[in-house]
Order: C-alpha cells, then structure tokens, then sequence
C-alpha cells in the first residue's frame, strides 16, 4: 500500500472521494498552516481565521465532488477558491460589527500615526487599512502580495478575468495610498504623488 504522505493532492482527492478519511486527514495536516493564514489575511481575527479554515475543509470532507480534477486545476489553487469564498461569506455576515472595530481603531490611532512612526507602526496601520477595503480588493490583494500567487492562478480563485484583478489590485492600492497620505504616512514627491516604500 502507497504511503499517503508521499501522494499528490489530487491524488489524495481522488481517495477522499471514495470516503477515504486518511487521505482527508494527510490534506488537513498538509494545507491547514497555509490556509489558514489566507483566511487569517482576511478576517484578521485568530479564532474566525481557525473557523473558516475548519469550516471549508468540513464542506469538502462532506461534498468532495465539488472538487473535479478534470478542470484542470491545482489542488491548492482551487481550494484557495473555497477558503476565501467561505471567508468572504463569514465576514459579510459579521461585517457590521468587524468593519466597526476596524474602523474605530483606526480612527483612535489617527493622530499619534500622524508623527514620526516605526516602521512596525507603519505596517500595523497598512494591515488596519487593508481590513477595511471592500472585500474583493482587499481579497485580491491578499492573494497576489501575501500569499505569492500569481494573477492567473488569484483571477482564478476570485472567478474573475485577469485584468479584471489588475484593476481591483490598483484600485486597493490607490485607495490605501491616498488614506496613508491623508494620515500623514505617506509624503509627497516633486510631482505631487504619494510614495511608500510598503506597496510600489
């Protein structure tokens, strides 16, 4: 019998389709830190970054022919997919509440962000920053500059065209330039434009 640790994901899947629940475990423990951390991205919140997580692995333990190998799709690429479509639906259903607090805390800190800062005080502002832009952009950014995805494969995970992610990668960085300017972060050029060293 095959070691199921040495096997490929989609390898693994074609098992757990089969109601295999040592192949579901070998992919839980191969994929849980990465996607977490997705999630973790997204919500900014440790115990609903571990919900969503457990959750999107629970929907494909209990409905794995979702997943079809003949799309040709990595694995990871499309559970990307379903984790941040399982996070995106969780923070619309908490985001009265969670786009509150993030924008109170950022309000709260405006003023002493507004002076010489740290550089981990800078970042700590961008990723309060990042939590508040509209979910698709700050989607798109999550999977594009944090998790080191390509357009093609973030495109494909957002079931968007690729120049349709370029556009909402500008668009969030536009607007988290000019929120950094208006907080006094960000300086101006000779030629009036914000520059930062955080996003090019």
């Amino acid at each position: 019998m095959p070691d199921l640790n040495d096997m490929t994901d989609e390898d693994l899947m074609a098992r757990v389709q089969n109601a295999d629940h040592a192949a579901f475990s070998v992919l839980v423990h191969r994929y849980t830190n990465l996607f977490y951390s997705a999630a973790y991205r997204m919500c900014a919140q440790q115990n609903d970054a571990e919900d969503i997580v457990q959750d999107a692995f629970l929907k494909l333990w209990n409905r794995p022919q979702i997943w079809d190998a003949s799309r040709g799709a990595k694995f990871t690429t499309w559970f990307y997919r379903v984790v941040t479509n399982q996070a995106i639906d969780f923070m619309r259903k908490k985001k009265p509440a969670a786009a509150a607090d993030t924008l109170d805390y950022v309000e709260d800190t405006r003023d002493s962000q507004q002076d010489m800062m740290e550089s981990d005080e800078q970042s700590a502002m961008i990723e309060m920053l990042i939590q508040s832009l509209p979910e698709r952009q700050k989607t798109a950014l999550n999977l594009c500059f944090y998790e080191g995805l390509t357009n093609k494969d973030a495109a494909q995970i957002m079931g968007v065209g690729v120049k349709a992610l370029e556009s909402l990668l500008m668009r969030a960085k536009s607007g988290l330039r000019e929120e950094l300017h208006r907080r006094g972060v960000l300086k101006q050029d000779d030629n009036g434009a914000g520059e930062s060293t955080y996003y090019g």
